[in-house]
């Protein structure tokens, strides 16, 4: 069976690498997924709820600064911050000093949370503008202002209603109520109940406040060469006159500061906010709240689940052609069990291959019976005639005369071939053929074989001859080159009629020494041609002493050739004749030159031939 080769794309390996591949980019992009969502969803959250703590802390502490003038009274406050938020509170001065602080003293942070100062918001932790509404300072009103403002309010929110215009009343923390109306208020509503700048005008407990804040944002403003401004008691303000681009964001930044310097001393100098982890103080990190736990593990099993399902898929069915395989050999050995191919892969070819070997071992078996019952045939033949002779001469039925013992030792001659061509062939089979090479004159040895093989064919009628080939020497085995060459011309001559003509000639092909048996018999078929060197095979199954050979001849043959480096073949045409021709190599030397053996030296092997049995001259048939 020629070796295939597999296209990677349609090959187990690329389909396991596939399906790896696969698995593996899922399962990593599936990870991925979930880390970053999971991630992203707990770092909101703790970050939404850190946030949260600090916004709470710092809302808390600056309202404390804004109603108090230092820090002196926050430590209780403090505590109670780090109590409910679970995290370590500190607040120190712009030095870094302590002033207040849950738990023991730690080493504080390079960068502090927020900076504590009622004037100054961080625009992150809060969105009550610029300056906390809580430091009132110098404007907080009594309760009867604030009662009489509180009426007046009411009264433009009902004139606005009246008017189809909805407002509603927010109390400020200096007790000072404003109107909001829903939607702008027309100019020119022509009552002053309904407009709610009436609530701007400054109390008489106001009016020293307000006119210092006034003054301080117009020097501001006259430093900028800016508009005068006045500015009334809801810290809105007015400009006279006009002035340059930016002007009312120029107006705005003096306010401010105008009123930064009037509640300065109202309020708790500025401090550092310092809010921890809830681990420790010193630590800030990540962590997984239950829900994100149970989702990560949710989630993980469900990838292992799809990989265990996918892996699971793909295993069964590229195992299901081995389980065949393997259900297969199992198979008790007398059955031929043939596997389907089903695909086009490294299985495939092991499946084809198995069949091929399974067909292999099928024939193999065919012909080991054949084989078997062929040798007990041939064994049998020879010793029946020879046990029936016996027993007649045993019996006085047949003579003991020199005739009966021609006879036995005939069948005893032929049983010793059968025996000596099965021991040829396990010795070529097992690697132990020896040969004894020597100096040879090719001419001579095949006179020889024409006259041990003159008697047969002139009983058979065929004219056996050899044409003549001049001086030709070759370095062989002298017995097993003339037990080839006899094989081939007993089975020439007993596959040819009576009137026919077998030749025998020999000639030099380069360094090669052609050996050709020649025969105008009857032929071999095309079908048979390729079966004619195999053991105990022959087209002709009768057996017949005339026709059939043990069929080993033509096999012993090949060994024996092949032993010398050589080959055989054989060519036919039917009904015109067959020839048969041995190739070896002459030898290492030119045999041709008379002086050459002698400045060589003599072959490594020995020149005197072992004695050995007769030379086999059991007829082969034209097929193995």
């Amino acid at each position: 069976m020629s070796r295939a080769r597999v296209p990677l794309r349609g090959s187990l390996f690329g389909r396991l690498l596939t399906a790896s591949l696969l698995v593996a980019v899922c399962a990593v992009a599936a990870t991925t997924w979930l880390a970053v969502t999971t991630t992203t969803r707990a770092i909101r959250t703790q970050q939404g709820q850190s946030l949260a703590d600090d916004t709470r802390v710092y809302d808390t502490l600056v309202g404390y600064a804004a109603t108090h003038s230092d820090w002196s009274g926050v430590q209780d406050l403090v505590t109670g911050l780090a109590a409910r938020t679970g995290r370590p509170v500190t607040v120190t001065t712009q030095a870094r000093t302590r002033i207040a602080g849950s738990g023991t003293a730690v080493r504080l942070p390079y960068r502090p949370t927020a900076q504590l100062d009622p004037l100054r918001l961080d625009p992150v932790l809060s969105d009550a503008g610029p300056i906390d509404p809580r430091a009132v300072g110098p404007y907080l009103l009594e309760a009867r202002d604030r009662e009489r403002l509180r009426r007046t309010a009411g009264t433009i929110v009902r004139c606005l209603r009246g008017k189809g215009i909805g407002a509603t009343i927010t109390t400020l923390p200096s007790g000072r109520p404003k109107v909001v109306p829903a939607r702008p208020v027309p100019a020119g509503t022509g009552e002053k109940a309904c407009d709610p700048a009436t609530l701007r005008v400054p109390l008489r407990s106001e009016a020293l406040a307000v006119k210092q804040v006034s003054d301080l944002a117009s020097k501001c403003m006259k430093q900028q060469d800016r508009a005068s401004l006045v500015v009334y008691a809801d810290f809105s303000w007015y400009s006279y006159g006009t002035g340059p681009e930016n002007s009312e964001r120029a107006a705005q930044e003096c306010v401010n500061d105008a009123r930064r310097q009037q509640l300065r001393a109202y309020v708790s100098p500025p401090a550092l906010l310092f809010v921890g982890d809830r681990s420790s103080p010193e630590t800030s990190g990540l962590h997984l709240t239950t829900g994100n736990t149970l989702r990560i593990v949710g989630a993980a099993a469900l990838v292992l689940l799809v990989a265990a399902t996918v892996t699971t898929l793909v295993g069964r069915r590229l195992v299901r052609p081995l389980r065949a395989l393997i259900r297969a050999a199992q198979r008790p050995a007398d059955e031929a069990v043939r596997v389907p191919v089903t695909a086009n892969d490294e299985i495939g070819l092991l499946t084809a291959a198995f069949n091929d070997l399974a067909e292999r071992r099928q024939e193999l078996e065919e012909q080991r019976r054949s084989m078997v019952n062929d040798v007990a045939h041939e064994l049998r033949t020879p010793l029946t005639n020879i046990r029936s002779w016996l027993e007649a001469a045993q019996d006085g039925l047949t003579p003991a005369d020199p005739d009966l013992l021609a006879l036995l030792l005939d069948e005893a001659v032929l049983l010793q071939h059968v025996i000596d061509d099965l021991r040829d062939l396990a010795a070529a089979d097992a690697g132990r053929l020896v040969l004894h090479r020597e100096l040879l004159d090719v001419g001579d040895l095949l006179d020889q074989v024409t006259t041990a093989h003159r008697g047969s064919a002139d009983l058979a009628g065929v004219a056996l001859r050899t044409e003549p080939t001049g001086r030709l020497d070759a370095h062989a085995d002298r017995v097993r080159l003339r037990q080839v060459i006899g094989n081939f011309v007993s089975n020439a001559v007993r596959h040819t009629p009576a009137g026919g003509s077998v030749v025998l000639r020999a000639r030099a092909e380069g360094a090669d020494l052609v050996v050709e048996v020649a025969d105008s018999g009857t032929g071999i078929d095309p079908a048979d041609l390729a079966h004619v060197f195999d053991r105990f095979w022959r087209a002709d199954k009768s057996r017949n002493r005339r026709t059939g050979g043990s069929g080993l001849g033509l096999s012993i043959a090949r060994k024996l050739t092949e032993a010398h480096d050589g080959t055989v073949s054989a060519t036919s045409t039917p009904g015109v004749g067959s020839v048969f021709t041995v190739r070896l190599p002459r030898s290492s030397y030119d045999c041709r030159d008379p002086d050459a053996q002698g400045r060589h030296g003599s072959p490594t092997t020995p020149t005197t031939p072992t004695p050995t049995t007769p030379t086999p001259t059991t007829p082969t048939t034209p097929t193995s």
